[in-house]
């Protein structure tokens, strides 16, 4: 599996033949460092080690990655294995290349052998978090390539470990970024030391079957036909399916080496994307195409943005081969993936559509800038991986993967509900942190316990990000809490009915309560208040069912008391109210219900205080007619004709939160020139703000246009009187 040892000077004339413009002194300067570092150095092959990274950096050549990256991958070894520091790279070649140096070293530290499946992907995931440059990860994936080739040189056991994680963690990440022909490679090699009788019975089986020969002649002739047909610039190439492609097909899948349509393909390439359907149906009027074998990717891509029209068909020595029919720029995306945005638009002017290229790329890249500017490629691709996960360590050396944003409880509570019950206190990498730490990726968390009835704090639930942890504390509460539920839950819905000013008469309250329990399918009253406390029914959503059951209840009611009807002079009151039977009487307004000229009222007589006025739809005032001892007490009263005097109204607004907000809702009662006598804002939950607004209106009618002009206001929600 061994490679020619290669030179620096050979490195050189690769580049140079590249036709990309590298910085050929950069790379001298790079080269020589990573010589002189890695002096008397050798591999286990025997050979000088600084053959190591002249491979790795010929590999990126293919590529067609940058000047950096090379600097990068010649330089990738020396912190790790020799005295060099990454300031003294910093302070030589750049902040660039030294992030990248560090970041192949950090990813190089991460050693593993044989791990399940679901902690495999968490570790393919947390290494491309890590790989804050897309280019760490290329290194890394062409560190590893070379080292692959060589690895007749590991002992035995070390090559099978090398090639399971090679299988299970590297080869699944070129194939995530598109890399198809690194991913084979590395697919191969492992195959090679991890089942060396199925991969040479699958060598023996292509070896004999003449079908490079084969598969060459079948360009040919493909190639002739299409210039009779108006494409005579198509390109071919004929490839054969990889090892493990078919090692796949017969060992795993149970195909026989002739049910497999796909060893043998030929690849068209075309300028365009209509001459890619004309070079379709010309390949099916040549050759018998077998049916359900066709796939179109050009349409509908794959979810790693690759194109290509894929048809199988039957050659007429009776030997099925596949055909793939593409443009330039999808071949080099089917070859290089990521690499593809450097290698193929180099040197070109003007935008290259890169948001639509790399819509796949933004799943794994936090914040690309658009450019306009070719050469600035490589800046538009470097950020920040997989930014919605982060990716931690146990002491233990296990992977939790949680949300962006989540804290040192949720991570004890992914471990297991008993470890966040008994939590109380967290170390990141030994250092002690707050419990509300929110976790980065790479760090290693050790959860610090108490006693076994220990159990986690109400205020957690504002601080956990995951549902997994804000179920667990709520379920513990739930069993471990009930009376401290109860008591909390009642509580709780009592003040929010009374701010909603529903009052239940103390007869009908358990009925009232046992039909709300039984709407909410909970087995009780008290079940009710419990689920209320631990947080298990939220408040906002019940007293929906509250306000329908009041309107029943109020509806169900006998009919109010109604007032004598006596003719009695209209005499006049004060403040714009006459109040019949009684002449310059002391008038106040009622503050639970502030009445308006427009609304329908009445007066109460009160003990020493005048009358009262209230609307008459008031919740006081229901509850109060239906006492026999206030009887005498309540007078009709009306409004004066014309009155223009200001009232006090109180207003309750909620809003979405925003800059600026309050500043329109003042500018908005401004241009209505309305006096504002007090005016409180609170910032409320999820995001939404809550004012109550006292001011002086003269008229329901006056006030409809104030609730109007309100409401209109962008992201105000709602607008009502209180």
């Amino acid at each position: 599996m061994e490679q020619r040892y290669i030179t620096y000077e050979d490195l050189k004339q690769a580049a140079v033949e590249s036709g990309r413009s590298y910085d050929m002194a950069m790379l001298d300067k790079a080269y020589a460092l990573a010589e002189k570092a890695h002096n008397g150095q050798k591999r286990r092959s025997g050979e000088p080690y600084i053959c190591h990274p002249l491979h790795v950096a010929r590999i990126l050549i293919d590529l067609g990655l940058d000047t950096e990256s090379l600097c990068g991958a010649l330089l990738h070894d020396v912190v790790e294995d020799t005295s060099v520091t990454l300031a003294e790279i910093e302070s030589q070649f750049g902040a660039d290349v030294a992030r990248l140096v560090d970041g192949v070293t950090k990813l190089t530290k991460i050693q593993f052998s044989s791990v399940e499946e679901q902690q495999a992907e968490n570790l393919r995931k947390m290494l491309l978090a890590m790989s804050q440059d897309v280019r760490v990860m290329l290194i890394k994936l062409c560190d590893r390539l070379h080292n692959m080739r060589t690895g007749d040189a590991w002992p035995e056991q070390k090559r099978r470990d090398k090639a399971l994680e090679t299988m299970e963690v590297y080869a699944p990440i070129a194939h995530r970024l598109g890399i198809s022909n690194v991913k084979e490679e590395l697919e191969d090699l492992s195959l090679h030391y991890l089942d060396p009788v199925g991969y040479d019975e699958i060598k023996r089986l292509l070896s004999g079957s003449g079908g490079e020969e084969f598969v060459k002649n079948v360009a040919g002739v493909i190639k002739e036909r299409l210039a009779e047909n108006g494409m005579p610039n198509a390109t071919m190439k004929s490839r054969v399916k990889s090892v493990y492609g078919i090692y796949r097909k017969m060992f795993i899948r149970g195909n026989s080496f002739e049910e497999i349509y796909d060893v043998y393909a030929v690849r068209i390439i075309l300028d365009t994307v209509a001459e890619c359907y004309n070079a379709l149906g010309v390949i099916h009027d040549m050759f018998h195409p077998l049916p359900n074998r066709f796939k179109d990717y050009i349409s509908t891509p794959k979810p790693n943005m690759y194109q290509s029209l894929h048809t199988t068909v039957i050659g007429h020595e009776g030997i099925p081969f596949e055909v793939q029919i593409r443009t330039w720029e999808m071949d080099q995306m089917a070859e290089y993936g990521v690499a593809a945005h450097w290698k193929y638009k180099a040197g070109i002017q003007g935008s290259d559509k890169l948001e639509e290229r790399l819509a796949w790329v933004r799943q794994l890249l936090e914040s690309q800038r658009e450019s306009d500017d070719a050469s600035s490629i490589l800046q538009d691709i470097k950020s920040d991986l997989l930014p919605e996960e982060v990716f931690a360590f146990t002491p233990r050396g296990d992977v939790i993967n949680l949300p962006a944003g989540a804290t040192a409880i949720d991570f004890a509570y992914a471990i297991h509900s008993a470890v966040g019950n008994r939590m109380v206190g967290a170390k990141v990498n030994n250092r002690i942190v707050p419990i509300d730490h929110k976790v980065n990726t790479g760090e290693i968390i050790e959860i610090i316990t108490g006693p076994a009835d220990k159990g986690p704090s109400r205020d957690w639930l504002k601080i956990v990000r995951t549902s997994e942890a804000k179920n667990k504390i709520r379920n513990w509460f739930k069993k471990e809490r009930r009376e401290e539920n109860i008591a909390t839950g009642r509580d709780a819905l009592e003040k929010e009915m009374r701010r909603n000013l529903i009052t239940v008469p103390a007869d009908k309250w358990d009925d009232f309560m046992a039909e709300i329990a039984r709407r909410q399918r909970v087995n009780s009253v008290e079940e009710l208040y419990a689920a209320i406390g631990y947080g298990g029914i939220q408040l906002s959503r019940l007293m929906g069912k509250i306000k329908d059951e009041y309107q029943k209840l109020r509806a169900a009611e006998p009919p109010k008391m109604m007032l004598e009807d006596i003719p009695i002079k209209k005499t006049r009151g004060s403040d714009g109210v006459v109040v019949e039977g009684i002449d310059n009487c002391l008038i106040k307004f009622a503050k639970c219900c502030s009445p308006l000229p427009g609304d329908e009222i009445i007066g109460f007589i009160t003990r020493g205080f005048g009358v009262s006025i209230h609307k008459r739809d008031c919740s006081n005032v229901q509850a109060s007619l239906t006492d026999p001892s206030n009887e005498g007490r309540w007078v009709r009263a009306y409004w004066e004709d014309n009155v223009q005097e200001n009232f006090k109204a109180t207003l309750e607004i909620f809003a979405t939160d925003r800059d600026g907000l309050l500043g329109d809702i003042a500018v908005a009662l401004g241009e209505l020139r309305v006096p504002i006598y007090a005016l409180n804002a609170r910032q409320a939950d999820n995001g939404r703000a809550s004012m109550s607004v006292t001011l002086g209106i003269t008229n329901t009618e006056h006030l409809n246009n104030v609730l109007a002009k309100l409401r209109k206001i962008r992201d105000v929600l709602a607008v009502t009187r209180v």
